[in-house]
């Protein structure tokens, strides 16, 4: 008796477990198309080279670019900057001071 009684409550909560987690699982996957974009930091086209400042505070940072000579710090604020063109920077990152 008492296992008929508990039976499909425990059917019920392990299937409300199991919806919430695919559900958490589909909202953490989740990645908007200006991410795919325009992705934070250093990233290149197949022309150029940009880097995202990705803040929401107004900060202007220093970045560094590896472009394939001595490395040159520039001062970077919200948003996408263009760098240069891709075949002539190999990278660039953040060097941990505001401007």
């Amino acid at each position: 008796m008492r296992v008929r009684r508990s039976l499909p409550a425990f059917v019920g909560a392990v299937t409300l477990a199991l919806g919430m987690s695919m559900a958490a699982t589909a909202t953490a996957t989740a990645v908007s198309p200006s991410a795919i974009q325009n992705p934070c930091g250093f990233y290149e086209t197949h022309s150029d080279a940009y880097y995202n400042h990705c803040t929401s505070d107004g900060s202007k940072i220093l970045i560094e670019i590896d472009d394939w000579g001595p490395n040159t710090v520039k001062c970077v604020g919200p948003g996408v900057t263009w760098i240069g063109e891709a075949g002539d920077v190999d990278g660039a990152w953040y060097i941990g001071r505001t401007c």
